[in-house]
């Protein structure tokens, strides 16, 4: 397969082992979406970031997205989030579940009564609650036969039944509050107990993953033990920061070897160790931010209060200064619009609030990717995870751009500038002449026939019975037919001088054209400087390949006029030229540079919008300009004009505009000169121009 490309234009090829990449684009595709915009300024650096911005259509249909489609659809992953979910909803479950809790409790306490007052043992109810001495021992209270009901128990159930229902009633509503009041409460249920137990596990659990990502992952509650580690394992993160505070080393290996597992894949460091715990807390610290007042008192109290039963709330207070003291700037609590309907338990809630914060890392990551130089910064895994792959590849092309570009030879680094290589500027060329006529083939235009033909060119199809005088192409296959039709068949073939056919010649004159490229301010602001650009070039390529014996030369003006050179066009802007429109100059450099050439066809290409505004008085060597344009420019103008003509220059116009004052003019110069006008619109320019070009390098001669 194709290995690389190496610096004197060749091929180097390997054996394929399955490690090679291959780009679904080449640097040809990538020329040709950057052509234009090299056009528009010339300006390397700022055409790839133009395209890094939008991105760019491949040739096999596909399309690679810019960074800013990637942005739009990093933001709509974000909104969805927002418009989905709904945080309140967290707090409505664990309520829920503390209504269960209730529920059932009330629902056994009047199974307890319920019993008693039936006469039956207490031990057939499988309760197992906690009872004053007379009352949870049947022993001890005044005998009574089987089956019927102890009146002395039954007040004494019906006594703290009454007082129990008195203390669920009065709990408090927020979920902080009732669970602390259930942590001291005696159930008389024992289903009861074991959801408020199995409840306030799994919330501590959860507290202690919204600190610690990846505890406990396939436990579904931690148990008395789970937690008894989770406070070993907190009392020496603290003393391991305490270390690194004091300036002592920490033994971080040693804390990674048994507690490692409480921490995701990556932390190599300490200094990992403590982001990540940081990135925890700043999570909690956005999902607090991101709820009412209300719901955020509500989880506060409650986090306290879980936190306190499970003896670390003074170990993570410990834990959250000494963060602050070693990275004090470190977190992030953006708080969230959340506007959706669908709960998330706390669990959820902190994973969504992780990804939302890798969306806005990431969102900063591309809004700061302003060239080439810190687009590799971007997390492709994490663009692939929250956008998927399409969105993966897009990101990883266009991370290749500049390289691919330059391995090929189309641009070059000159210390901290990006340049256009020779090589890239015929590519371009390319480019503006197949654009070009591509129009021409699908629209049929300029497909004028050629009626006779001659010697001195190339060699076509067709013969013809040779002459004397023409170049001895002999077609061999017509003079032995010849020779059969008029002899019969049968050997051997005898040939006589009127059987002999010769190819025919097109005859290629040579030719010198001037490109004049009006500069003026307008030109710019009406869009028409790139279609103009993309003439002179296209022209200059195919000069270069098809008639290299020709001569084409480019001049730009404005208030005056210089001969450019082609790899310079791509860098002209209006602010290196000024304002005015100086014809009289352009075409007083033209007729110079034509002058040197005493044979061929000689004609000059004009591309303007607007009428000659700027000329020279004789012997001065500063323009008049005056706007609108006087009589006076005219007359120095087409006198300018007048020189043109005596000396066999044509010249033909492409007006990029219909004002007045230019169809005056322009009508005016043409019966001077006997050339041709044209209108044109940016987009059509080109095909007008070449066409009109190759029509007049064939002469029709016999």
């Amino acid at each position: 397969m194709l290995d690389s490309l190496t610096p004197s234009g060749r091929y180097r090829y390997s054996r394929w082992d399955g490690t090679q990449h291959i780009s679904p684009f080449d640097a040809e595709e990538l020329m040709q979406n950057l052509a234009d915009d090299l056009l528009a300024d010339g300006d390397v650096r700022n055409a790839l970031q133009r395209m890094l911005q939008r991105g760019f259509q491949r040739n096999t249909g596909g399309h690679t997205m810019g960074l800013q489609q990637l942005l739009e659809r990093l933001r709509s992953r974000r909104q969805q989030q927002l418009d989905r979910y709904d945080l309140g909803g967290m707090l409505d479950q664990i309520k829920e579940k503390l209504e269960d809790v209730i529920r059932t409790e009330r629902e056994g306490i009047e199974r307890r009564l319920d019993t008693a007052r039936e006469g039956s043992p207490e031990s057939e109810t499988g309760s197992e609650s906690r009872v004053p001495s007379s009352e949870s021992n049947p022993a001890s209270a005044p005998n009574s036969e089987p089956g019927t009901p102890n009146p002395e128990l039954v007040k004494m159930l019906e006594e703290i039944a009454a007082k129990k229902q008195r203390f669920l009633d009065e709990l408090p509503e927020d979920p902080g509050g009732a669970i602390k009041a259930l942590s001291d409460y005696d159930f008389m249920d024992p289903e009861a107990r074991e959801k408020f137990q199995e409840l306030l596990a799994m919330l501590q659990q959860q507290m202690m993953q919204s600190y610690f990502q990846g505890l406990q992952q396939g436990m579904q509650a931690m148990t008395p033990q789970d937690m008894g580690s989770m406070r070993q394992m907190l009392q020496e993160l603290n003393q391991m920061l305490r270390d690194r505070a004091e300036g002592r080393e920490p033994d971080f290996e040693q804390f990674m070897q048994r507690w490692g597992q409480s921490f995701p894949q990556g932390i190599e460091s300490l200094d990992d160790l403590i982001e990540h715990v940081q990135s925890r807390i700043g999570q909690m610290q956005s999902l607090l931010q991101s709820m009412t007042p209300e719901q955020r008192r509500e989880l506060q109290e409650m986090a306290e209060q879980l936190m306190d039963q499970a003896g670390m709330s003074d170990d993570l207070a410990e834990l959250a200064g000494l963060l602050d003291q070693l990275s004090p700037t470190s977190r992030s609590q953006r708080q969230y619009p959340f506007r959706g309907d669908e709960p998330v338990s706390l669990t959820e809630a902190m994973q969504l609030m992780e990804q939302l914060q890798e969306i806005d890392s990431l969102e900063r990551q591309l809004q700061q990717a302003r060239d080439m130089n810190n687009l590799s910064d971007i997390d492709v895994e994490k663009m692939r995870e929250l956008l998927g792959e399409e969105a993966a590849q897009s990101l990883e092309e266009l991370q290749r751009l500049q390289k691919i570009l330059e391995d090929a030879g189309y641009i070059a680094r000159r210390g901290n500038e990006l340049e256009l290589t020779a090589r890239g500027m015929r590519r371009i060329g390319e480019k503006a002449l197949h654009d070009i006529f591509q129009h021409l083939k699908r629209d049929s235009f300029g497909k004028h026939p050629m009626n006779y033909r001659g010697p001195g060119g190339e060699r076509i199809d067709e013969s013809k019975i040779y002459e004397f005088g023409d170049p001895f192409a002999l077609d061999m296959q017509r003079t032995l037919m010849n020779s059969v039709v008029r002899e019969g068949h049968g050997t051997p073939i005898r040939l006589i001088p009127d059987d002999f056919e010769v190819y025919r010649h097109e005859l290629v004159t040579q030719s010198s054209t001037v490109i004049v490229l009006d500069m003026s301010r307008s030109m710019f602001l009406r869009g028409c400087i790139v279609a103009a650009k993309k003439v002179a070039i296209a022209l200059n390529s195919l000069i270069t390949g098809l008639y290299p014996r020709d001569n084409l030369y480019i001049i730009a003006f404005s208030y005056y006029a210089r001969q450019i050179e082609t790899q310079d066009l791509p860098h002209l802007s209006w602010s290196e030229w000024g304002y005015g429109t100086n014809m009289q100059h352009a075409f007083m450099v033209s007729r110079q540079l034509l002058g040197r050439h005493k044979t061929g066809t000689k004609q000059v290409i004009l591309v303007t919008d607007g009428e000659p505004t700027a000329y020279f008085e004789p012997g001065s060597a500063t323009p008049e300009f005056d706007y609108p344009p006087t009589y006076r420019t005219f007359q120095e103008t087409l006198r300018e004009v007048r020189r043109c003509t005596r000396e066999n220059i044509t010249i033909n116009t492409f007006m990029m505009e219909r004002g007045r004052y230019l169809t005056d003019f322009v009508d005016q110069m043409t019966k001077i000169n006997r050339g041709r006008a044209f209108y044109a619109t940016p987009d059509r320019l080109g095909e007008y121009v070449l066409v009109d070009y190759v029509d007049n390098k064939r002469k029709t001669i016999r």
